[in-house]
């Protein structure tokens, strides 16, 4: 069974940063697409950033020109760079991945922005 095991979150003030850390346990590049979603309070889960291994990489509206999808596959590793938070990016980050057969998904992992 594919894990996809995420680190990183935590309690951050406006404005600031982090980065979260998602590693399949298989090889990255058996993958078409990966990246992340989230999921806040009474919301619906949503596409944060999503980079395919061909293509052009997407982002939700809403964190474009914030947040970066890194897929680094030497390390066997997709990050997600998050600048300039806001309160409202307060959720639970969730690890995508899908070959196309199927889409695998992380346990989340919490991120709260709050002063």
């Amino acid at each position: 069974q594919v894990q996809m095991v995420e680190s990183g979150g935590g309690l951050v003030q406006p404005g600031g940063s982090l980065r979260l850390s998602c590693t399949p346990s298989r090889n990255i590049f058996s993958f078409n697409r990966v990246g992340w979603y989230r999921q806040a309070p009474g919301k619906q889960r949503a596409m944060v950033a999503v980079i395919p291994t061909w293509g052009t990489t997407d982002y939700a509206d809403s964190v474009k020109g914030r947040f970066t999808v890194i897929r680094e596959n030497a390390k066997n590793t997709v990050y997600l760079q998050m600048d300039s938070l806001k309160p409202e990016d307060t959720a639970i980050y969730v690890c995508y991945g899908s070959d196309s057969i199927n889409d695998y998904w992380g346990q989340g992992t919490q991120v709260t922005v709050s002063s």
